[in-house]
């Protein structure tokens, strides 16, 4: 541990030594605590703010950081593996793309301040993220927003309608470049939820998002907003009872260790976008931003084809490996509970109601040619 605290800050005075430090050395940085992974990627993080130079390495070729969350084995992770193959095959010349999952350089949140400043040059993050730099984001956290994954794919493939959104940030130095399907979230917890009642006095881990956790006190629960990487420990601890996620979290990151029931009530479908730092998209040549463009899209084209095997595996995983039981549940119960927040929400935030209409269409489109 001091070992690599005093790696990264001895790197502080040389900037190019610290761009050859790599995913493959940050690689050990998995196996330290979460809380301690935060500290290094801190001191990490202030020594690349700083170094405005640190793009380049001793070949000339600028490299490219991006940061997620997923373990190696993700959808996501699969998708960014598409990108930088892509991108290298074209542009290998001038960029290297070094991907470092399992936040190796800080949770979402913190990634995101640092692809504001450059020093990551692109992130993987949720749109509960994305709330606190673009009211619109707030929409993806209504509850049964979508009514089916039909619609809900529909609305993300609007690529026109969605540049729109996805320009919502750019004063804030990023823009979102493409999105990764993040499935339908569900409850998981130590104890059976059979029905909303079963939620009561519960605490519940949500996305720091303000709606979500409206979402689940509505529900009767009590929420509790922390980052990804702190749920696993937080109910082995008992210091939550339960969360919110899709099957993968019982698998890629574990939680079907902890948490023995899933109950599929489906109060959202969440997508994950690939955000990117303004300034180096707009210091791209046309040629090369066409390049990071299709990059984009080959990796949402991956991580969908990817994400439903990984669906499929994650159940047949956690039931047979991990004991799990999944249990299927009256949605409509649980929709009445919540479907109030969506007229609140409009009120309080009238920067989604477009978009809000535009799924509604898309909702009552699909129900007519059912």
């Amino acid at each position: 541990m001091t070992i690599i605290y005093s790696q990264i800050l001895k790197f502080s005075s040389d900037y190019t030594q610290f761009c050859r430090y790599n995913k493959n050395q940050l690689h050990v940085l998995q196996t330290l605590t979460y809380a301690n992974r935060l500290a290094i990627a801190a001191v990490a993080g202030a020594v690349m703010v700083s170094a405005s130079g640190c793009s380049l390495v001793s070949s000339g070729k600028r490299i490219i950081r991006v940061s997620h969350a997923q373990s190696e084995t993700h959808p996501e992770h699969l998708g960014m593996l598409a990108f930088k193959e892509y991108v290298e095959e074209r542009l290998g010349d001038k960029y290297e793309v070094q991907i470092f999952p399992n936040e190796i350089l800080g949770s979402a949140q913190k990634a995101i301040e640092l692809t504001q400043t450059g020093a990551i040059d692109f992130v993987i993050a949720g749109t509960a993220n994305l709330e606190t730099f673009a009211d619109v984001y707030e929409i993806f956290s209504m509850p049964y927003l979508f009514d089916s994954e039909e619609v809900y794919r529909s609305v993300m493939e609007d690529t026109d309608y969605m540049e729109n959104i996805y320009r919502s940030t750019d004063e804030a130095g990023f823009r979102v470049v493409t999105w990764y399907n993040a499935g339908t979230r569900n409850f998981y917890a130590k104890t059976p939820i059979n029905t909303p009642d079963d939620l009561k006095g519960r605490k519940i881990r949500v996305q720091q998002s303000p709606a979500s956790v409206d979402m689940v006190n509505a529900f009767g629960a009590a929420a509790a907003p922390m980052g990804f990487g702190e749920v696993y420990t937080a109910i082995q601890q008992g210091v939550i009872d339960g969360a919110e996620n899709n099957e993968l979290a019982l698998t890629n990151n574990k939680h079907g260790e902890v948490a023995k029931y899933y109950t599929y009530n489906k109060h959202q479908m969440v997508p994950d976008m690939l955000v990117a730092n303004l300034k180096f998209l707009n210091g791209l040549s046309p040629e090369e931003l066409m390049v990071f463009k299709e990059a984009a899209a080959l990796s949402t084209e991956v991580e969908l084809v990817e994400w439903d095997k990984s669906i499929e595996e994650a159940k047949q995983i956690a039931a047979n490996d991990m004991d799990v039981t999944f249990i299927d549940t009256d949605v409509e119960a649980f929709k009445a509970k919540v479907l109030p927040l969506h007229q609140k929400m409009l009120e309080n935030n009238p920067k989604i109601r477009d978009l809000y209409e535009y799924i509604q269409t898309a909702n009552d489109s699909m129900k007519g040619g059912a």
